[in-house]
């Protein structure tokens, strides 16, 4: 998944249909001067709807669609005719895109499954012909319902990666190489900070041909719930991970409390995130002798399961697997 083609936020006006407004009419036939009203009823307006796609992971095609209109309804016609519905707009888009409005931040939905369909933005009803309201004493009325109006909203919607392990850390802490050492994925790597701008997915081979997918996520700075750095923007691709593998290098000054400002950041932006399972590894171990190891070790956050890697020269990475598949199941 390279960058430019991961979109994970689109924002766009969303128009549903007007509904198609009643007719008014009277029967006419030959020696039956006065039938009667018979107009029909006006269709509805199309809805603007989201389905659930699991061969998506981006929304990628919904970048340039700035305005998505759904169509009208058509009016009725006499002789007790409705008018068509109007033709609904459908939008295919990733498992796990959740819908909020523009203006508000209201949440609309959230799309879990394939195949699940939700109405997004509903349609016009159609208004009733003037068959409707005829009465005893009114045979002949004289009016019709007009077409409800369709909503026009500007929508945002997100989408949260589904990943069964994600890759917790400061900037430069070897995520990225790692994911590229355990799957066929190929971040972009390099010796500055922020060098990864979007969430990358490797599928890591396991014993038996068995297999987990690992989410790279970009990486977390101090203040990150509150908007600093790529702060927030990604953060919430870490809710629907089923494992956290947090990492952080051992040339870091203080380990236990890099833990615990990633811990104290994931805890601002949504306290459920600390009921996921976690798991340490201690990057860049190739440096370290087995003497300071043991030092590091005793330092190391307590209940917590943890072990030393090295993406470089492979060092702890089998067992690392080990851990990973042992805590997911």
């Amino acid at each position: 998944m390279s960058n430019p083609n991961f979109i994970d936020y689109v924002k766009f006006r969303s128009r549903s249909g007007h509904g198609g407004a009643g007719c008014l009419h009277f029967h006419r036939e030959k020696f039956v001067p006065k039938g009667g009203p018979d107009g029909g009823d006006g269709g509805r307006g199309g809805h603007i709807i989201l389905r659930g796609n699991s061969q998506l992971w981006t929304l990628l095609h919904l970048k340039y669609r700035k305005h998505i209109h759904a169509e009208d309804g058509k009016p009725g016609e006499g002789s007790n005719c409705t008018g068509a519905d109007g033709h609904d707009e459908i939008i295919e888009v990733p498992i796990g895109t959740i819908a909020r409005l523009a203006e508000t931040n209201e949440f609309i939905c959230e799309i879990n499954k394939d195949g699940e369909e939700v109405i997004l933005t509903p349609g016009g009803r159609g208004g009733k012909g003037n068959a409707h309201f005829a009465t005893p004493t009114q045979q002949a009325p004289q009016y019709a319902q007009p077409g409800e109006p369709g909503r026009e909203e500007w929508v945002i919607l997100e989408l949260k990666l589904l990943a069964d392990v994600g890759l917790v850390g400061f900037p430069n802490a070897g995520k990225s190489t790692l994911l590229s050492v355990v799957s066929a994925a190929k971040p972009k790597i390099a010796d500055y900070a922020f060098t990864t701008l979007s969430p990358n997915l490797g599928v890591v081979s396991y014993y038996s041909n068995q297999s987990f997918v690992m989410a790279d996520i970009p990486g977390i700075i101090e203040g990150a719930a509150e908007g600093k750095g790529l702060g927030i923007r990604f953060l919430r691709h870490i809710e629907r991970n089923s494992l956290l593998l947090f990492m952080i290098p051992a040339d870091s000054n203080d380990i236990g409390k890099e833990y615990d400002i990633l811990l104290n950041e994931l805890r601002k932006y949504n306290p459920e995130l600390l009921d996921k399972k976690r798991v340490l590894a201690i990057s860049k171990s190739d440096l370290l002798d087995d003497e300071l190891k043991e030092a590091i070790r005793k330092e190391l956050p307590v209940g917590i399961p943890s072990t030393f890697i090295s993406s470089v020269t492979g060092q702890g990475i089998p067992e690392l697997k080990d851990l990973i598949w042992r805590n997911l199941h």
